[in-house]
């Protein structure tokens, strides 16, 4: 059980790493706007919003990947960062696109579930 609530963990962390270069480096750039479904000029309005919450995406992902490097006695740290993610996930899914209760929201909680059984 713990191996794969480090895997889990561990791909949370590189999910959040993509959305940090989709938002920041990426946004108005093709693959940016079709991951997000933009028009280019929504994406060059909002870049510097994006790239705002692409910088919180990344600590999101650097936070996962510090309670992973302090192994077993980091596990109250992957459990406040994957509640963060959870909690960004479910705010994101009701309020932006449900889209993105399958893609962050979910895989937090499947980690939150194996990161507390483990």
């Amino acid at each position: 059980m713990l191996i794969a609530a480090y895997v889990v963990v561990a791909l949370i962390a590189l999910l959040h790493l993509y959305f940090l270069v989709l938002e920041m480096f990426l946004w108005d750039k093709p693959a940016g706007r079709r991951a997000f479904g933009l028009t280019a000029e929504f994406a060059a309005q909002s870049k510097v919003l994006a790239a705002n919450q692409g910088l919180y995406n990344g600590f999101l992902a650097a936070g996962l990947a510090w309670g992973l490097w302090l192994g077993p006695t980091g596990v109250q740290i992957r459990l406040f960062f994957l509640l963060c993610v959870l909690i960004a996930g479910l705010f994101g899914g009701f309020t932006a696109s449900r889209k993105i209760l399958w893609i962050q929201a979910l895989p937090a909680l499947i980690g939150l579930i194996l990161t507390w059984l483990a």
